[in-house]
């Protein structure tokens, strides 16, 4: 597999993850140009064979790594993973709270042996009361208040993608950056952590602070007290469309748009706030008028006009969408079953460029032999791991 160019090449990464918070963090180190090693037990990653909305974890998480694949209960098999542990500069994992001490794998063992080695954990909690607990993206989403402000009341919902496991591996990768700045300086690594609830919070924070600021309790967002008038679906004639009116100038040519120059003149309407307040009336004229119109009618004039808009889209319709093709942000992606498809890249630009723009998935142990041979086992020693059920190559 040919190592990815850039600010983090040279930077070797051992992952033991499995799921999508620890594999996140390795996949945007990957990106950045780091060697990362996924290490796997000679089944392979669960992750590899999940069905339902869990089909696409392992492709999207995944790419650009080496996978080894080793049995860890044997004792030749972890000596193979300390003898990788002693050349790689990060450890990342996302293990139950203890697994890693079981194993002296947890930071306070490897320091000793390693105190270079920079180890980045991901973890349902941060330490505090609740570290012990295990954690899922939906179990913290209910527990932050993130599920109920986005389903309607009393319906609590998670939101539709795995949200918090994703952002809490880019946390992690953060610090990564971060602890190889703080190595530079005192020459030892040090321990990341990376909380799924205290993530959430996070997210949540907007919210606490209308909270504190307002004294009002926030509603969900589907019984929201709306900032702007005019900030919601629309039912077209051939399909439905995101509008948000959030200026004054913006009301004026949406009233020009849908041949209302009435409302756009009407004294009850001149400010946000008084749209705000008419909304129970005015609502339900717009929405009349829209729902006449043609969904390609709305996008033309509402580009035109600079005024906030969207089809609603589902997932699949991004693989053709012409601002994602044109712009790069497509990366390639070949799975380990040879099926290729486009997937979305980092999105960001570094010095103009988009980062992994050719991504692979390995085959479970596709890299056993390659990584044991760096590591100094000959032939005969891999030949002969593998024939025990060691290592899979």
């Amino acid at each position: 597999m040919r190592m990815a160019e850039g600010p983090l090449k040279g930077i070797r990464v051992v992952e033991l993850t499995h799921m999508v918070m620890g594999p996140t963090c390795g996949m945007v180190l990957s990106d950045f140009g780091a060697d990362v090693i996924k290490v796997e037990p000679v089944g392979g990653d669960k992750t590899r064979t999940l069905r339902g909305l869990g089909a696409g974890f392992f492709r999207t998480f995944n790419r650009n790594k080496r996978s080894v694949a080793l049995d860890m209960d044997k004792p030749e098999g972890m000596e193979a993973l300390h003898q990788l542990l002693a050349t790689a500069d990060v450890f990342v994992e996302n293990f139950r709270p203890g697994r890693m001490g079981e194993s002296g794998l947890d930071y306070a063992s490897l320091s000793k042996r390693y105190p270079r080695l920079i180890c980045v954990s991901h973890k349902g909690f941060l330490p505090g009361p609740y570290e012990h607990r295990k954690a899922l993206d939906e179990v913290v989403q209910m527990m932050s208040g993130l599920a109920y402000m986005t389903g309607p009341p009393g319906r609590p919902l998670r939101m539709g993608a795995s949200v918090n496991d994703i952002m809490g591996g880019i946390f992690g990768a953060l610090g990564v950056f971060a602890a190889l700045r703080e190595r530079e300086q005192t020459g030892r690594g040090l321990e990341v952590q990376s909380g799924l609830f205290e993530n959430c919070a996070f997210l949540a924070a907007q919210h606490m602070q209308q909270y504190a600021k307002t004294g009002v309790e926030p509603q969900p967002m589907p019984a929201r007290h709306h900032a702007w008038a005019v900030y919601d679906v629309f039912e077209a004639r051939d399909g439905q469309v995101f509008i948000a009116v959030v200026s004054d100038g913006q009301w004026r040519s949406f009233c020009e748009f849908i041949a209302r120059p009435d409302l756009g003149a009407d004294d009850r309407l001149q400010s946000n706030n008084d749209r705000v307040t008419a909304r129970p009336w005015l609502m339900p004229q717009l929405r009349e008028i829209v729902g006449a119109m043609d969904v390609a009618d709305l996008k033309r004039e509402l580009d035109a006009r600079g005024i906030p808009y969207a089809p609603i889209a589902r997932p699949q319709d991004l693989f053709e969408d012409p601002h994602l093709k044109a712009s790069g942000a497509l990366g390639r992606l070949r799975s380990d079953d040879g099926q290729e498809s486009r997937i979305p890249l980092l999105p960001l630009t570094f010095g103009g460029r988009r980062l992994g723009q050719e991504a692979r998935i390995a085959a479970l142990g596709e890299h056993t032999g390659e990584v044991l041979a760096e590591l100094g086992y000959d032939g005969a020693a891999i030949a002969r791991l593998q024939a025990e059920g060691t290592v899979r190559a």
